[in-house]
């Protein structure tokens, strides 16, 4: 069957066809390019960037065709029509779903070399920092002939590291990396600091894994604030004695818990306390709502287990455990206290930013999944990006079977085992996907009663991925898995004779032996060979899944490790009516068929109709938990308007010579909201004593005493006076005093106050969310009370940096610039440290008897204390 015709049974009409011609003008073009030599290659495939003018597909046949032909000289490995084309996919800004073991990692190379003569950086997105390294080595043979140099990000580097890592062609790290290293950039505080460079060319690998799984989640860099364990552990008693449908509700299929009124009551009492909600000092809803999820939502070695004295999160779409990763809104701090570990200090947000805002900065984005159809949707939507099916090299011999139903775990688990053990007697490779530690634990007991030999991958022993997954297709290998997704090392028949080697290298201590490898894979080979042959008499890889994930993507992964380059291989769901989705969604409607039919407990049922209600199910799921992704997104629009503004702001103040423009601006804000302040007194004023005072009290809000009372003698106080001229002109003044360190100062000061007061903004903004959507109660909309709320609290951010930058300027002066430049950080830093936070209604600090958002410019506030 030709390309055209497999993309066709595939479903994608006009741009199969306009794609199928490239791909035919791509194989025109090989017989030529094998004649060249090696160094012309290099020299012709650079010389195409000459073409460029900033429309890649100008250039694609030939691209394509020298990159096909560097894969063969280096590789050994020559690009497939179907790989080809899904390079031309990826190279149009879309999603390429191509099946496991279909060479995404050999097909990403394609638009990865095109763009990369762009010399604005390509990042190349994986989803751990194994597979990242693993590739860039992998594929760094074919780039580094081509003439292009490859960068690799990891947590580990300084950075120098770092900065030199952005500066290659193509850079690989994983989404946390690439995301985290964009808020970093965003805190430095000079040019030197920065590291990321532009945004330009992205290719995600396991897109679906990234966007959609991990959209809810936002990437947060924080700071300690003052101790608050002690009011988890007190709430965490608290609620140990509060119970469902009195005190609190559980909506399940969003997973969430509510507070009844009996609830709030119950809590009050326990405190000591008239009302809940009255307390400003301490947050006790905001303690309230962390523990009651931790007792009610958050189930251990299912969301979490506990290692080493620590609360460790777990992917639930991967099974990994999270190093590293925290929950936020004091969730984590709830499950320390709920599992009797150290509580640590909870944490201020100082940068956020969820990777649905990162990813839609870039110019232009791809990305490359087994599984992303189901979620065409949310990607049209939310990145712009269609999905487009690559048609497999060979045709999928996998055999699907109908799920298998029973209304009971028990009887479920025993007919699973059954099932294991009659293949496991043939010597057929079975793949056991459970969905959370805790069922493959008890998986394994009951198998190792049973007498099975069997390997485990779940978040507890994760480190030994590599090794478990060469072996799974083995003669004779049994390997429980929780969850597939984002593996990233394919199941080979007969084993992985190079993951082997490696595993027995380190095993025998011969990692300085540099001639071990080599051998060592020669030698497996062979028995590789011959095993393969004997799994796949036997039928290949039979994958077996305990349970149905929320997600039917998680599920066609699981699948997609059987069948791999048209290998026979054989799927099977076993699913009980006791089974969290099905008694969430469609369990009751199932059981009542069970009924019906008069079935006992041990007889399963295979019918289409329960297959289609448990798609029903996972459909469910899907859209609500797309709902839940889009009001995210829809809530961070807001504060990603804000931070486009501040993020644009540090951006010229760290890579621009002249900010004189920026600051100006600023200046021409201030001095006419004081201009339009004094001009409203003179209509108002008793005599012109009493407007003397009223521009004395204006100007000092601007102005110190000492420069103040310089200033004004020299003004004309009546109604012709123009404050607005006679501040530019002492602005001007202090200018020409000292050109160089003025200007240091007003980018050193404007950094510093941007940076404090977007780290106060911040924390108000999570204050106002999570408080909002009990405006609907009051038939209030809370997004757009989010977004009115925002609003005048970021002018009010906005108008206080502006002030206080132009107070500073204003009271320049070169005799005192050694003494400003050295404290005015350190000033502010002491104020986070040494004052607990103050609301914005407050009165300020400082002693002026003002509101804090009125007086609360940090320069002043401290000067006066």
């Amino acid at each position: 069957m030709s390309i055209f015709k497999k993309v066709l049974s595939v479903g994608s009409g006009k741009l199969a066809s306009e794609l199928n011609d490239v791909v035919q003008a791509i194989n025109d073009k090989e017989k030529e390019f094998e004649l060249f030599s090696d160094e012309e290659i290099k020299l012709n495939f650079q010389d195409l960037s000459k073409k460029l003018n900033g429309d890649p597909q100008s250039i694609e046949v030939e691209a394509f065709a020298y990159i096909r032909e560097a894969a063969k000289r280096t590789l050994g490995q020559r690009h497939y029509d179907v790989q080809l084309f899904g390079g031309l996919v990826l190279l149009r800004n879309k999603i390429a779903e191509m099946k496991t073991g279909e060479g995404k990692t050999l097909v990403s190379t394609l638009p990865i070399s095109l763009m990369a003569l762009f010399k604005k950086g390509v990042h190349v997105v994986t989803v751990n920092e194994y597979l990242a390294k693993r590739d860039a080595e992998w594929m760094s043979p074919i780039y580094n002939f081509l003439g292009l140099d490859v960068g690799l990000i990891h947590s580990n580097q300084d950075p120098e590291e770092k900065n030199q890592a952005y500066k290659k062609d193509i850079t690989y790290g994983t989404n946390n990396e690439f995301g985290f290293d964009y808020l970093r950039d965003n805190m430095a505080i000079s040019s030197e600091q920065l590291v990321q460079g532009e945004l330009f060319y992205s290719v995600i690998d396991e897109v679906d894994s990234i966007l959609v799984d991990e959209a809810r989640t936002p990437l947060i860099i924080s700071g300690k604030v003052s101790d608050s364990t002690k009011w988890y552990s007190e709430f965490t008693k608290i609620v140990k004695g509060m119970k469902r449908d009195v005190h609190y509700e559980i909506d399940e299929a969003k997973k969430q818990v509510h507070t009844t009124e009996l609830g709030v009551e119950f809590v009050e009492s326990k405190l000591g306390i008239s009302n809940l909600y009255e307390n400003t000092k301490t947050n006790f809803i905001h303690y309230l709502t962390a523990t009651l999820r931790a007792k009610t939502i958050f189930v251990k070695d299912v969301d979490y287990i506990v290692s080493d004295g620590q609360i460790k999160i777990v992917d639930e779409f991967t099974g990994r455990v999270l190093e590293g990763r925290r929950y936020s809104d004091g969730l984590h701090q709830a499950l320390e206290a709920k599992e009797n570990v150290r509580i640590q200090d909870e944490n201020q947000t100082l940068a956020s930013i969820t990777y649905q805002n990162y990813f839609r900065m870039y110019e232009n984005l791809a990305g490359m999944t087994g599984t992303a159809k189901t979620e065409e949707e949310e990607f049209v939507q939310i990145y712009n990006l269609e999905v487009v099916e690559i048609p497999t090299n060979l045709p999928i011999q996998r055999a699907d079977q109908q799920d298998a139903v029973y209304k009971t775990n028990k009887a479920k688990l025993d007919a699973v085992i059954e099932d294991i053990k009659l293949r496991n007697q043939n010597g057929q490779p079975v793949l056991l996907g459970t969905v959370s530690v805790e069922a493959s634990e008890e998986i394994s007991k009951i198998l190792t009663s049973k007498g099975i030999v069997h390997n485990v991958l779940n978040a507890k022993n994760h480190e030994q991925e590599a090794n478990i997954i060469a072996q799974a297709g083995k003669l004779g290998a049994v390997t429980v898995a929780t969850n597939m997704a984002g593996r990233g090392v394919d199941i080979k028949l007969g084993g992985n004779a190079e993951e082997m080697a490696l595993q027995l290298q380190i095993n025998e201590n011969e990692q300085d032996n540099p001639n071990y490898l080599e051998s060592k894979i020669s030698e497996l080979e062979e028995n590789v060979e011959i095993e393969k042959e004997k799994v796949l008499s036997l039928g290949g890889l039979y994958v077996l899944g305990t349970e149905r994930h929320e997600s039917r993507r998680i599920d066609n992964q699981l699948r997609g490790r059987s069948g791999r380059q048209g290998d026979p291989g054989e799927s099977r769901f076993y699913i009980s009516l006791q089974d969290e989705l099905m008694r969430r969604f469609q369990g009751e409607r199932i059981e009542s068929i069970m009924t019906k039919l008069n079935l006992p407990d041990d007889e399963r049922i295979e019918q289409s109709m329960v297959t289609k209600s448990i798609e029903r199910a996972q459909a469910q799921v899907e859209s609500l938990n797309f709902e839940i992704r889009k009001n995210v997104l829809k809530f961070d629009q807001v504060l990603n308007q804000q931070r486009d503004v501040i993020y644009k702001w540090r951006r010229e103040l760290l890579r621009s010579q002249n900010i004189n423009s920026l600051i100006e601006g600023w200046l021409s804000d201030v001095l006419e909201t004081v201009a339009n302040n004094i001009d409203s007194y003179k209509k108002t004023y008793e005599n012109l004593e009493h407007f003397n005072e009223l521009v004395n009290d204006e100007l000092g809000e601007l102005l110190s005493d000492s420069v103040r009372s310089k200033f004004i003698k020299n003004l004309q106080i009546n109604d012709d006076l123009d404050i607005y001229k006679d501040l530019e002109d002492l602005f001007n003044e202090n200018e020409k005093q000292d050109t160089d360190n003025f200007w240091n100062l007003a980018r050193g000061s404007a950094l510093s106050f941007i940076d404090q007061s977007w780290k106060d903004h911040l924390s108000e903004m999570d204050y106002l969310r999570s408080g909002i959507g009990l405006r609907a109660m009051g038939q209030r909309d809370p997004l757009v009370e989010y977004q009115n709320e925002g609003y005048d609290l970021f002018e009010d951010l906005i108008n206080n940096v502006k002030f206080s930058v132009i107070r500073i300027l204003l009271n320049f002066d070169k005799n005192l610039i050694v003494q400003k430049e050295n404290n005015i950080d350190d000033n502010v830093k002491e104020k986070v440290i040494t004052k607990d936070k103050i609301g914005r209604n407050d009165p300020c600090y400082c002693g002026s008897g003002k509101k804090y958002k009125k007086c609360g410019l940090v320069d002043k506030c401290i000067k006066k204390s």
